[in-house]
């Protein structure tokens, strides 16, 4: 996926994707230093089942946690 920085806002970066139909305001600290309005970003997204298991597992805990206090 690609996206554009258009421009800078305060703490953001707004990036454009798709032939600039979708606006998204991206924090600045989560990009490298050196860009600049005008760059091309690839993103990849990915999915992490294994972390959103370990978070379930855990809220699960937590919730037997506080069932069986009552």
């Amino acid at each position: 996926m690609k996206a554009i920085i258009d421009r800078f806002e305060g703490d953001y970066a707004v990036l454009l994707f798709k032939n600039e139909e979708i606006q998204v305001d991206f924090p600045k600290k989560l990009l490298p230093e050196e860009v600049t309005e005008g760059d091309v970003l690839t993103i990849n997204i990915e999915i992490d089942r294994d972390e959103r298991e370990r978070r379930r597992e855990a809220i699960k805990t937590l919730f037997d946690k506080i069932k069986n206090k009552r």
